[in-house]
């Protein structure tokens, strides 16, 4: 790569990465405040009204660092890659502009309606406002999403006289048949951080012994949603991704699995390590056939490997595709499996007394970031060298009058401030946190839940 192509892909892996980190956290926290306000209406407890209010506050601060870190980036589609602006601009400039005009200003309006509290807006006014948000927030992210598919597999455009692409069907961009796969499996990952991070702090609170109550709800609410995220995330979702990467992005897929060689039948590596001079993989674990069968079905199925392909079709970066999908997929079955024990010790009435247990959940509340960054660096490190895969190469997008020496300047600029804002968020959020449930809000006064309620102790 060149030095400028080198720093402008990294100036925008770091920042985008840095986003996510928010935009996850605000989805998956969307659906659990309606959660919390539905359980509040139909329980009619104080306690899941406070719980919205309290995940309200940190959506809210996580929101608005989520704007500041996202605004860079869609400069950037100018500032670093014009050249791909200009080729590519007249289909993802639908996407982009409908997120942030309708999306975007939805979810922000209707959230300040949230911040102003139950007591004051009214309840219905209040459960109306958070479904208004969640949808606007997942309705976000769809846009969003629409444009990365549209790069993984494009559809309905056409080329134009100067070689430009044009929106040829909008019906088809939005329908793109790998959008839904892609946009399922990516919100129950956005739902498996919000639970995470909502059951972890739940169990903080029951081993630190204060907000009892309200860490046991945490933990009651979380661990349910958080173990249907996780299976979800391995099936369907997750098996028909997979698929969809083998179909139609087969040098990918077999950089993901660090296959070097066409096998019939083809063995699934659990564990080893990428060896680029030799094209193997040293001191391998391997299960035969196994994918085989996850790919095609049958056990006997043959799977080309990268060999098979010209060389400059590979990804650039094949151990750190591989590395990355293993990452995933190993945490995946992690969080099947803390959930699983998990749900087992709580329906079982002995999750609140296995302090071992309440450890194990609050340590692997930053595990789903990690995982995402990791599905993320898998689905577009493993796209190169496309930039709109088969028809449009990163290394042409970049912009022409930007020296590799503007984008290192504008690169450590960026690490400066988001260590700032990194470490600004962190604090208000221990703050939050420390706080805890009992922020002084005003809450509707319910009569006593019925025996049986999710927020009753026990």
């Amino acid at each position: 790569m060149t030095h400028a192509l080198t720093v402008d892909r990294l100036q925008f892996a770091t920042t985008i990465t840095f986003h996510y980190l928010f935009a996850q956290l605000t989805m998956g926290l969307a659906f659990l405040i309606v959660l919390f306000g539905f359980l509040g209406y139909r329980h009619r407890e104080e306690s899941y009204t406070r719980a919205a209010h309290f995940w309200t506050a940190i959506f809210a601060v996580t929101f608005a660092f989520g704007v500041a870190t996202g605004v860079p980036m869609e400069f950037q589609f100018g500032t670093n890659w014009a050249s791909f602006s200009q080729f590519a601009g007249g289909v993802i400039g639908q996407t982009l502009a409908l997120e942030g005009v309708f999306a975007f200003f939805l979810e922000s309006s209707f959230l300040g309606i949230m911040l102003a509290g139950e007591k004051r807006v009214g309840a219905r006014l209040f459960r109306a406002s958070a479904l208004i948000v969640f949808f606007a927030a997942w309705l976000s992210a769809y846009f969003i999403l629409a444009t990365n598919a549209w790069m993984q597999y494009p559809v309905g455009y056409r080329v134009a006289a100067d070689g430009t692409v044009q929106l040829d069907s909008f019906f088809r961009l939005l329908t793109n048949p790998w959008l839904l796969w892609q946009y399922t499996h990516n919100q129950c990952a956005a739902l498996a951080t919000g639970s995470f991070v909502v059951a972890g702090t739940g169990a903080y609170y029951v081993l630190a012994r204060k907000h009892l109550d309200q860490g046991r709800l945490f933990l009651r609410v979380g661990l349910i949603v958080a173990a249907t995220a996780s299976f979800l995330l391995l099936f369907p979702t997750g098996d028909r991704e997979s698929l969809q990467v083998w179909r139609h992005q087969p040098v990918k897929g077999a950089a993901m699995e660090g296959l070097f060689h066409t096998e019939q039948p083809a063995a699934i590596t659990i564990v080893g390590q990428p060896n680029m001079e030799t094209l193997t993989i040293d001191n391998p674990i391997k299960f035969p056939g196994l994918l085989s069968f996850l790919t095609y079905r049958r056990f006997d199925a043959e799977v080309r490997g990268l060999t098979s392909f010209p060389r400059d079709e590979w990804p650039d970066l094949v151990p750190l595709v591989y590395y990355a999908y293993h990452i995933m997929i190993t945490l995946g079955t992690i969080f099947i499996a803390i959930t699983f024990v998990a749900v087992l010790l709580l329906w079982r009435r002995r999750l609140f007394d296995s302090r071992w247990m309440l450890w194990i959940v609050m340590l692997a509340t930053p595990f789903p970031y990690i995982a995402t960054t990791a599905g993320w660096v898998t689905a577009d490190v493993g796209r190169q060298p496309w930039l709109v895969y088969g028809l449009f190469r990163t290394a042409d997008g970049l912009s022409p009058l930007v020296a590799s020496g503007n984008g290192w300047f504008t690169y450590l600029g960026f690490l400066g401030l988001y260590l700032l804002l990194g470490l600004a968020y962190i604090v208000l959020l221990l703050g939050l946190l420390g706080r805890g449930p009992q922020l002084g809000v005003e809450v509707p006064e319910y009569s006593q839940a019925p025996p049986g309620s999710i927020g009753e102790e026990r």
